[in-house]
C-alpha cells in the first residue's frame, strides 16, 4: 500500500508560517515594565535615574523616513522598509527580512520630559533618550 498525502509539504508549510504570524499579531505590545517578543523594530527599553533609554533595531531604514511621537506618555515609533529589488533572475528560496509598514508603540512612565527627547539614528539602531522631570530625580536632604 502506497501512502501518499492530500495535500503537498509546502501547503502545509505555508498554513504553518500563517499560524504564526497569526499568534505574533495578538501578542501584546510593549511597555516599560514589560516587553512582548515579535514585532519589527526589535526594541530594547531601560531606564536610568536620569532617563529612559529605548533602542530600535532597523537596518536599512532611510531615517528621513522614521515617524518618532510622543503624545499622553506613549512613545510611537513608525516608518516603512522597503522591499530591496533583487534582479529579475534571481529566485528568491527564504525571504525572512521584514518590508512593509510598521509601527511600534510604547508606554512612558509618569515621570519623563516629553520636551527633553533626543533621537538618533546609527548603523541601523534608532536611540531615543527621554529626560527624566527634575522633580522625579533622586536627590540627598541635608538634615540639620
Amino acid at each position: 500500500m502506497i501512502y501518499r498525502s492530500l495535500f503537498p509539504r509546502d501547503v502545509l508549510a505555508e498554513l504553518d508560517r500563517l499560524q504564526r504570524e497569526m499568534q505574533q499579531g495578538f501578542r501584546l505590545s510593549p511597555s516599560i515594565r514589560g516587553i512582548a517578543r515579535g514585532g519589527f523594530p526589535a526594541m530594547n527599553v531601560g531606564g536610568t535615574p536620569q532617563s529612559v533609554e529605548i533602542y530600535a533595531f532597523a537596518p536599512g531604514i532611510d531615517p528621513a523616513t522614521l515617524d518618532v511621537q510622543i503624545e499622553k506618555g506613549v512613545l510611537t515609533v513608525a516608518g516603512e522598509r522597503q522591499r530591496q529589488a533583487a534582479g529579475e533572475e534571481a529566485t528568491v528560496h527564504i525571504d525572512e527580512r521584514f518590508e512593509g509598514r510598521f509601527r511600534r508603540v510604547v508606554t512612558l512612565p509618569d515621570d519623563v520630559d516629553p520636551n527633553a527627547v533626543d533621537a538618533k539614528y546609527r548603523d541601523g539602531v534608532l536611540r531615543i533618550s527621554i529626560a527624566r522631570k527634575q522633580s522625579a530625580q533622586p536627590r540627598r536632604i541635608t538634615v540639620q
